[in-house]
């Protein structure tokens, strides 16, 4: 049984955000955790709100991005940083709702390995955000799931929980951004790990500029929806 979670988030000027979201973590989150914030560069504004926020504090540590900058570079910055147990990637923007962390952390602890926050299965919910954006990426977590058999109906999401376990055996290869997160639920599928997923609610940014770059990262999106489908096809021949 685990006993605590590993929370990483990436964070780029998020000195608006970084602080609610800090403190929305501490009043919605039950569960034992400690929190990990990856950074590009020094210059960084999220920076100073951080260090006045953990003084005194022993749960949260600030590491900088050891791969090059990126979003893509800094969550696999926090996934080296974390030795064992229970990883989850989250954002800074106050995206992600953290009273679904606690009920996703009992799912690990039913022997689950990866818990997928979805906002596209009942009782999820997305809010706000670029209709087109939306459209492909229900469309993709949606088809891929009754294609493949995946089970969950929102594989793009970046609000997932990992077991370390899980990770030290996936090989990343992605080298865009937030397609991160489709490629180990795809790979760690093929090698039969256990996944399953919870309703959660997603609500976009009021605050700050997004950094998701859907036309340059599209493409790399569709590469793991067809790499999931091939794998599938070969397994039915």
């Amino acid at each position: 049984m685990y006993d605590s979670v590993n929370i990483v988030i990436p964070v780029y000027n998020e000195g608006e955000n970084i602080i609610k979201t800090l403190a929305d973590v501490e009043a919605k989150i039950n569960t034992r955790y400690h929190i990990f914030i990856v950074y590009d560069f020094d210059e960084d504004n999220t920076l100073l709100a951080v260090r006045k926020y953990a003084t005194g504090k022993n749960n949260v540590s600030v590491v900088k991005n050891k791969y090059g900058r990126g979003v893509l570079n800094a969550i696999k910055t926090g996934f080296v940083s974390v030795d064992d147990g229970v990883v989850l990637v989250t954002m800074a923007d106050l995206s992600d709702d953290y009273t679904y962390v606690d009920g996703m952390f009992e799912k690990i602890n039913e022997g689950y390995d990866i818990v997928c926050g979805s906002r596209y299965m009942k009782g999820g919910k997305q809010i706000g955000g670029p209709r087109f954006k939306k459209l492909l990426s229900r469309l993709a977590g949606v088809s891929l799931h009754y294609l493949t058999g995946i089970p969950t109906h929102d594989i793009t999401n970046s609000f997932k929980m990992y077991t370390k376990k899980v990770l030290n055996d996936i090989e990343i290869e992605s080298d865009g951004g937030f397609e991160l997160g489709m490629e180990i639920v795809v790979k760690a599928f093929i090698k039969d790990y256990k996944i399953t997923e919870v309703p959660t609610v997603w609500r976009d940014r009021s605050v700050g500029r997004s950094r998701f770059q859907l036309w340059k990262w599209l493409p790399k999106y569709l590469k793991w929806y067809w790499y999931a489908i091939w794998n599938r096809l070969k397994e039915r021949w």
